[in-house]
Parts: C-alpha cells; sequence; structure tokens
C-alpha cells in the first residue's frame, strides 16, 4: 500500500541557482558512465536528484505506481525505476529510456501541494514543499511524480527547482544550446560520426536511389534529372528530379521559372495499372510562354499519356494556420491544466472535441486522397497534385495516396522511404512548421502530425494490412517534437548540405548564386553531427523497437502495366471520350475544363496545343466526378489469376487495390494512445488511487458500451444475421454519401472470404468490447465476451494480429446509417 499524503505545509526561502552551484560542483560532476545509478550519456552530467519517488504509470503501461529514483540532468528528466538491471557500459548509449524525457520536450511544470497547484518557472518563489510533481510535454504526454514521506523535503524542493531553471524555455536560441547538450561532446561526436545508416531503407539522396524507385515501380518513360545539383533552378527542390524522357536538361532548365520557387511539375509514382503521379506548384501566369517552352510543360504535365487531371488542393484541404488553431485547441482539449483547474465537463467533451475541426481536417485529408487513389486506379492518366507552393498539403496528400495504393510503403522500410522522398528530400518546411527556435509563430504548423494522425487511421481500419504499428506511429510522433535530428531541423535539401558541408555562397553575373566549397573546409566542430529521426536503435531500446513491427503476409507483386500495354478495363476508369491531350481539373469531386487552367492554352492558339473541349456526356456533366469513379469501381471485376492470402482468407485479390477509408463520423476515432495518454491521468485526479477504481472517462466508455449492447440485443436477438438473408449491394445508387453534409463513405473491404458471395458484405458483430483500465480485474455487472470488438470505443491491442473490421447496418427497417459526423474516441 502506498503511504498517505502529507500534511506538513512549510515555507522555504528562494533555492539558489542550483544549476551553476551542480555544474561547478566537481563530485557531481558525472565523468562516468553510471551516477547514483543512472547510466549517463558522455559529457551527461547530474544536476539534482530526488531519492523514493513514485511514477505515475499509463494504461498502457499496466496503471499503478513505480517506485524509483528521479534525475534531472542538462539534457533530460530521468526516472530509474527500484529494481532497474544494472546498467551495461559496453552497451551503445541510448539518448532516452523508457521512462525519460527529455527537457526540450517540457512545456510546464507544475508543483502539487497539500492544497494547492503551483505553475514553477525559473523565477518562482515557491512556498510549500511539492508532494507531487507534474511535467506537461509539447508531445502530449504528461508525468507524474509522487514524493514519498521519506523523500527529504530538501531534495523534493530542489529538483522542482533545477527541472524548472534548465528545461528549454520557449524562446529563441534555446535549441542549439540543447543539442550542444545532448550532442556535444567528443565523446558523443565521436560515437555519431561512426554511425551507419539503415541499408535496408531508401534515402532518396543519390542518382541510383531515385533510379531503384523507378525499377521498383516499374515506370518507364522517366528519368533522373540532375539539373538541379547545384539548387540554382530551384532552392527548396532536392538534387535530383524525375522528369520524362523526351525532356533534355537544357530544355528543362528553361521550364522552372513558370512555376513559384521553380518547383516543376515532378513524378512521384507510378501506380501499377499505368497512372503517374505527379505535384507541383502553381503556375506563374506573368511568364510569357514560347512555342519550345508550351512543348517542354505538356511532355512534363502529360509524362507520355494521353490525359492529365490537375487536382488542385488549395481551396478544398486546410491551410497551415487552421491546422495550427485545430491542433492548439486538440491540445488544450486533451492535456488541461491542473494548475488553473480549468477542464471541460464530461457532458461538453465531445461537443468540444468536434469545435477543434482536428478530425474535420484528417477526414479531408483522407477523402481527397481516396479520390486521388480512385483516378490512379483506372490506368493511363497522369494526376498532377497542385498547392500554390508545392511543400505542405501535397506532402500529405502524395505520401496517403502511396500508403492507400502500394504495400511497399505500409512497410516500417517502405514508410521511412516514403516520409524521406515525400517530405524530407521534397522540401517540406519542417524547421518553420516545427517552429523549434520560437522566431516565427506565424507559419508554425504541424502538418505532419496531421498527415500521422490520417495514417493511424488507415491503420485502425485495416491493421492486417500494415507491416508498422501504432507504436512506431507514436514513437515518430513523439521524435517530431526532439530538436536532435537532421530529418526536422532543415526546411529544403539545400539547408542539410550546407549544414552538413559548411557551404559559403558565392554571386557571379553568369551563373548566379552558387555554394562555394572551400578546399580542405570541414564543418563547424563546435555543431554536433545530427543524426537521421530514423536512427531507431539511439533513441529506444531494443524491446521498444521489437513493437515497430508486427508479421503481416505481403502479397505478391503483380506485373506492372508499361506505357502501350493493354489495361484489364481500359473504359471503365477513364474520360475515353476525351480527346487526347485533354487536361481536366478534379476539384469538389468533380470534374471539369477550366479555360485558366493552363495560362498557355487560355488564350486560345492553334494545332496540337489548341484547348480540348469535348467533355464527357451529359451524363458525365451532371454526375459528380468521385461518384462515377466509386461506382466504376464497384463494378469492375478483379484480374484473373492472382492469389494472395490476406488476414488468413484465401481469394482473388489486388494487392494494389487501395485501402479507402470509413469518413463517417464515428468511423474516425481519437488517436487515443497519442492524445489522452496524459490525460488520462493528470486532468481529472493527481493522487493515487485503489487500481479497481476507473477513470472518469472510461466509465463513460463503459456505460455508452452497455448501452449499445441493449440496442443490439433489441435489435437482433441472435446478434447475427445470416449471410443468405442479406441484400445485394446495389452498385448503381449511391450509398456512400451522406446528404446532410455531402460525407463520401467509402466502400468497404472488398475482398471475399470463403463461401461469401462477392455482393454480400460480411456481418460484424456490434457487441462491444471494454477493454481494461489496469492490470487488476473490475468488477462489472454481466458477463462479457473478450473475443468481441466495439464499435466506437475498443480496438484489440497492437501487438495482436486483427481481422479487418468494418461496419455493415443489418438489413431491417430501424437500421440506418449515422448522420453524424462528430467525433468518437478511438483506442
Amino acid at each position: 500500500m502506498l503511504t498517505g499524503s502529507k500534511t506538513t505545509f512549510k515555507v522555504r526561502q528562494m533555492v539558489p541557482d542550483i544549476k551553476e552551484r551542480m555544474l561547478s560542483h566537481s563530485g557531481v560532476n558525472a565523468r562516468g558512465r553510471d551516477m547514483f545509478g543512472l547510466r549517463c550519456l558522455p559529457g551527461e552530467c547530474v544536476l539534482q536528484r530526488a531519492v523514493l519517488v513514485r511514477k505515475k504509470l499509463t494504461a498502457k503501461e499496466g496503471g499503478g505506481w513505480l517506485s524509483g529514483t528521479l534525475f534531472c540532468t542538462h539534457f533530460r528528466v530521468a526516472f530509474v525505476p527500484q529494481d532497474s538491471p544494472k546498467p551495461d557500459d559496453n552497451a551503445d548509449p541510448v539518448l532516452l529510456g523508457d521512462h525519460d524525457v527529455a527537457l526540450a520536450s517540457i512545456e510546464k511544470v507544475v508543483a502539487v501541494g497539500p492544497s494547492r497547484t503551483k505553475l514553477v518557472t525559473a523565477s518562482s518563489s515557491l512556498k510549500f514543499t511539492p508532494e507531487e510533481l507534474v511535467l506537461y510535454c509539447r508531445d502530449l504526454r504528461v508525468l507524474c511524480f509522487l514524493f514519498d514521506r521519506l523523500t527529504p523535503d530538501t531534495q523534493a524542493v530542489e529538483i522542482t527547482y533545477t527541472i524548472a531553471k534548465t528545461y528549454q524555455p520557449l524562446k529563441p536560441g534555446t535549441v542549439l544550446s540543447f543539442q550542444n547538450a545532448a550532442l556535444g561532446s567528443v565523446e558523443m561526436k565521436q560515437f555519431l560520426s561512426n554511425r551507419r545508416r539503415d541499408a535496408q531503407m531508401n534515402w532518396f539522396d543519390s542518382l541510383s536511389d531515385w533510379e531503384q524507385e523507378l525499377e521498383r515501380t516499374g515506370a518507364c518513360g522517366w528519368r533522373v534529372s540532375s539539373v538541379n545539383d547545384r539548387f540554382e533552378m530551384s532552392t527548396s527542390l532536392p538534387k535530383f528530379n524525375v522528369v520524362p524522357q523526351k525532356v533534355l536538361d537544357t530544355e528543362l532548365k528553361k521550364t522552372f521559372a513558370h512555376f513559384n520557387e521553380g518547383r516543376i511539375p515532378r513524378w512521384c509514382w507510378r501506380h501499377p495499372r499505368g497512372s503517374d503521379l505527379l505535384r507541383m506548384a502553381s503556375f506563374q501566369n506573368n511568364i510569357y510562354h514560347e512555342k519550345d517552352d508550351i512543348r517542354n510543360l505538356e511532355l512534363i504535365l502529360f509524362g507520355g499519356q494521353s490525359l492529365c487531371v490537375v487536382v488542385e488542393l488549395g481551396d478544398e484541404m486546410p491551410s497551415p494556420t487552421d491546422i495550427q488553431l485545430a491542433h492548439t485547441r486538440l491540445r488544450a482539449l486533451c492535456l488541461g491544466d491542473i494548475s488553473t483547474s480549468v477542464s471541460v465537463p464530461d457532458d461538453k467533451w465531445l461537443s468540444t472535441l468536434e469545435s477543434t475541426h482536428w478530425l474535420d481536417y484528417t477526414r479531408c485529408c483522407l477523402r481527397k486522397a481516396a479520390e486521388v487513389a480512385c483516378l490512379l486506379r483506372g490506368g493511363h492518366l497522369t494526376v498532377v497534385l497542385q498547392e500554390a507552393e508545392d511543400r505542405d498539403m501535397t506532402c500529405v496528400v502524395s505520401s496517403l495516396v502511396q500508403v492507400m495504393c502500394d504495400p511497399h510503403c505500409r512497410t516500417r522500410v517502405g514508410f521511412q522511404g516514403l516520409v524521406q522522398k515525400e517530405w524530407v528530400m521534397a522540401g517540406h518546411r519542417f524547421l518553420s512548421r516545427i517552429n523549434y527556435h520560437r522566431d516565427s509563430d506565424k507559419e508554425e504548423a504541424p502538418v505532419f502530425l496531421l498527415f500521422l494522425d490520417c495514417v493511424w487511421q488507415l491503420w485502425v481500419q485495416y491493421p492486417s494490412h500494415f507491416q508498422l504499428t501504432g507504436d512506431f506511429l507514436l514513437a515518430l510522433h513523439d521524435s517530431f517534437h526532439l530538436p536532435l535530428f537532421s530529418s526536422f531541423l532543415a526546411n529544403c535539401h539545400r539547408e542539410r548540405c550546407k549544414r552538413s558541408q559548411n557551404l559559403s555562397q558565392s554571386y557571379t553575373p553568369v551563373n548566379g548564386w552558387r555554394d562555394v566549397v572551400p578546399r580542405g573546409s570541414f564543418p563547424d566542430p563546435s555543431d554536433p553531427p545530427l543524426p537521421p529521426v530514423w536512427d531507431w536503435a539511439l533513441q529506444y531500446s531494443s524491446q521498444r523497437r521489437e513493437r515497430f513491427t508486427q508479421p503481416v503476409s505481403l502479397p505478391a507483386l503483380p506485373q506492372p502495366l508499361f506505357n502501350g500495354n493493354l489495361n484489364t478495363n481500359p473504359e471503365a476508369h477513364r474520360l475515353s471520350d476525351s480527346a487526347p491531350g485533354s487536361v481536366f481539373l478534379l476539384s469538389k469531386g468533380s470534374f471539369s475544363c477550366s479555360a485558366n487552367l493552363l495560362p498557355w492554352r487560355s488564350g486560345g492558339g492553334s494545332g496540337v496545343y489548341r484547348k480540348s473541349h469535348r467533355r464527357g456526356g451529359s451524363s458525365s456533366e451532371n454526375l459528380p466526378g468521385l461518384e462515377r469513379l466509386l461506382k466504376a469501381w464497384a463494378l469492375t471485376e478483379l484480374p484473373q489469376g492472382h492469389t494472395t492470402t490476406i488476414s488468413g482468407l484465401q481469394g482473388p485479390l489486388d494487392p494494389y487495390e487501395p485501402l479507402l477509408p470509413l469518413l463517417l463520423g464515428p468511423c474516425l476515432c481519437v488517436w487515443r494512445d497519442c492524445y489522452l495518454r496524459g490525460a488520462l491521468h493528470a486532468q481529472a485526479f493527481s493522487h493515487p488511487i485503489s487500481s479497481s477504481t476507473q477513470h472518469p472517462v472510461e466509465q463513460l466508455a463503459w456505460e455508452v458500451q452497455q448501452l449499445r449492447d441493449k440496442l443490439a440485443l433489441a435489435s437482433s436477438p441472435t446478434n447475427t444475421v445470416p449471410a443468405k438473408t442479406q441484400e445485394p449491394r446495389q452498385t448503381h445508387s449511391n450509398l456512400n454519401q451522406n446528404t446532410n453534409n455531402s460525407t463520401f463513405l467509402f466502400p468497404a473491404c472488398r475482398h471475399p472470404g470463403p463461401g461469401v458471395s462477392r455482393t454480400t458484405p460480411p456481418i460484424l458483430n456490434l457487441q462491444p468490447m471494454v477493454p481494461p483500465v489496469s492490470s487488476a480485474p473490475l468488477s462489472r455487472p454481466g458477463p462479457r465476451d473478450s473475443s468481441k470488438h466495439t464499435f466506437l470505443f475498443g480496438h484489440p491491442s497492437s501487438s495482436e494480429a486483427r481481422p479487418d473490421q468494418r461496419y455493415f447496418p443489418a438489413p431491417n427497417n430501424n437500421a440506418k446509417l449515422p448522420k453524424s459526423n462528430g467525433p468518437s474516441l478511438g483506442s
């Protein structure tokens, strides 16, 4: 049993600057690898420690409290459990242990006393002995530490002040000092310089890497151009870009001036059925288009295809400002603040979540990516993603399309290569969007975190199709807030090269700005080498890394369709009545042929460059584009002669069928393991409780599930419906559209199981399962089947192999599709 809380209330004077006193004290300076039971990094020193401290464990960690010693160094806050094994001095150093948090990740420090709480800053005057210490982190974690009765009051006060004085406040100029503290020692620099990159993943920083990707996807008619190897054409594009083979480098140089920041149309990925995915910035309308330039621009856009669809992302997608505001509101809702006693009532929590619009933006990104995936599935066309600057939402949509369509991108190595290609090398402004320096709040926007949330939604709906797990996505989310990795500490490939090579610039009237590498020059020795974020062995223990992947049966890759090959169903997905060279605009779910889509065509012209006015028939003009694509997709038969195994079911499956997400309100969940991991034990209460006591949110979830049990039993006494009573799916009607808010519910799993016809969807048992809150069993009335899954709250553990879960309403008069797009809680 845990001891009770303290009842004493002592007034203490302001403790001196502990950081300077501890640094100057020679006896505390950690020259060895082990200091007071803590394995220190090379050059790391312990500033303060407190013994007999209990750390509150989350529900995922088993709940309860863990006894140990709390340390504060000039790099991290470390907690060493009492029964932890002795550290191995011969093992490679790990930056953060399972119970550690970096100082740069801490956002606020709160001390909890007998009758009050206080936000502790560097200039605070703490007039009571803290009983608990609560650390709010930027990655949405909340760490709670309880000081025992036998913990010396001096240690409790001094370690609170030490953390408050040494954690990196949100102000400019703190990132460099944090990097030097973590990686700046001579031993650490030598250790990092000898680290080897992961040889299995594609880093996309050399010509051979891009050629390997072209070969993997079977993309012929394209080549890798190094015309931007000195970043003269575009400072934000990488050195190597994939362009059509017919366009020479001398001709390619003239096209950069026609696009914002010189971000020309570039190849991203090829679908096995012959379609190509490109991305580009907006056109420079004030540029005069000569005849030769027009020919090159058309060749780049079409890439050897006869049809091009431009997907404009500026109007429909959220702006960076919208994303930042939504994420700020989500943080305030999930974390709360016990120092001000501000919290959202339980009956208004879901409505407040909906008002943040975070799930709305997630739904918007998934919907747009699903539209593009349906287009690419048609074959023999180019789909070009267009954004004003081509550095934010094009990264999101192009990455999601490849996750939906390419099984390789759903593996750990493939996903890392995807982020490296579409985000790191493509010039996403990580440094500005994360805002480590806290000097440009107007540009701050967690666009990458929105993408990770979208991938998590796909992973929840299609768990058996992913090799990577939720633990991997969570680790990448947490690493995003740690300013130690070269992947996130630059806005483009050019800035990373300048830091690694210490490039200077010179200007000549002929060549313009050029990077000059002085002979024999090296990076500044004061700057520590920055490892990539994919060096997981440097960040996490082997036990944590083992949870990053799960066994999955990857299907054999089909033979890709090259240009000129016959499509398996050429007329089902194409706008076949369009003239060769037609360009369409996909906007708000429908096609159009805007006169201003291509600036050089808006003024008329003649010959092959004349704008095509041919459109589809009247049915094509009146029917929304996405609905037509979905209907054609549902009518198309799967390729013959191809079988594979997914989730243990045999059947004719196409591994490149897109994983179209379910987008109605209950189908999109809150990333509970990420957003709610701190709120469950820090927002509502902080003192230790019995392991059998439920959190109010858990109790509310259990009550909702009990109501769902009763509704399920009332509507269907046997809780199952024979498959023969199911009516065939009407493919000629739009069952996927919510008329209330025009939200599409895409078709669910199309992979038939044994004995189930193609038109008969499987029946999902809706009786829920209550996930365990703690290690101790909870007494609840009535029996419970542990094999059943909840629809709203519960999902199986990520460590278990789970079949795909889909929701299909039972065929009775009372069953209706939900009309609410409101939020829901997820696992």
